[in-house]
């Protein structure tokens, strides 16, 4: 394959295609900011891993809202800096991690880990 075919080839994969970590089945509360509006929405998380997740809600936010996104599971909490990838209508969005402090961090491998052990 030349190089021109495989940029062409690369440019019609999909999300999915572009993960590169293996995303868990992990219901998580999500409190959402969107911020640039301050528009503020609940949902849940379907899956995660160490670079995004999946959030379910009725009204998502717009592809490549820049958003503040509060997790909690199991007692624990993580805040996120994130970045909407994908969008599907009444059914939820697919959130990618930019920035997330330490701590956090921490408590989200701990996340993956668990239900890397429980497959």
């Amino acid at each position: 394959m030349s190089l021109t075919d495989d940029k062409r080839a690369t440019k019609h994969l999909t999300m999915y295609d572009r993960r590169y970590a293996i995303r868990i089945p992990i219901s998580a509360e999500a409190e959402i900011l969107d911020l640039e509006t301050g528009k503020k929405l609940k949902g849940a998380t379907t899956d995660i891993s160490l670079g995004g997740c999946f959030i379910t809600t009725e009204r998502p936010l717009s592809r490549s809202c820049r958003v503040r996104a509060f997790l909690s599971h199991k007692n624990e909490r993580i805040e996120v800096l994130a970045v909407v990838r994908t969008v599907k209508d009444r059914v939820g969005m697919g959130i990618e991690f930019l920035d997330l402090d330490e701590t956090s961090h921490t408590i989200l491998r701990r996340w993956v880990a668990s239900g890397k052990a429980q497959r």
